[in-house]
């Protein structure tokens, strides 16, 4: 069965409503790979961790709402530069008892902590990038007195 397309950036991170009738649409390997723009390995490589986990029928994997979700907020996560294993943990968060809140603390943390690591590299990146400057000056000084 073929589907409505939306964009990945735009999945919820814990949808409020759900739409009854976007529960009983399926899509292959092939329309959710398209659809998120990775290869079919990667969507597999994810089964394969079980941050996903497909509906099998024979050798046919069918992927229903809640895998196109969850692989969204894979890679979400992913581009936000957060380990496998914590993506696992904030998305496992959602199916626990107390889920969008706890999910929700839990990634306010994760934040806190990717934020402070971030702006560290942006620092030591602009320290180096003015070491770089300072001796770039000084080289082109004594090639101007080699002239």
């Amino acid at each position: 069965m073929t589907s409505q397309r939306t964009s990945p950036g735009t999945t919820d991170v814990l949808p409020d409503e759900v739409d009854p009738a976007s529960d009983a649409m399926t899509w292959t390997i092939a329309e959710v790979a398209d659809e998120f723009g990775v290869t079919h390995r990667t969507v597999r490589h994810y089964e394969d961790l079980g941050l996903i986990s497909p509906e099998r029928r024979g050798t046919t994997r069918v992927y229903h709402r809640r895998d196109r979700t969850r692989l969204g907020l894979v890679l979400r996560g992913k581009r936000l530069g957060f380990p496998l294993e914590e993506i696992r943990t904030i998305i496992d968060l959602y199916d626990a008892p107390r889920g969008r809140r706890s999910q929700l603390e839990y990634v306010l943390a994760q934040i806190d902590e990717r934020r402070a690591d971030l702006e560290q590299r942006r620092r030591d990146l602009e320290a180096a990038l003015a070491e770089l400057d300072g001796f770039e000056r000084r080289c082109r000084e004594d090639l101007g007195r080699m002239r």
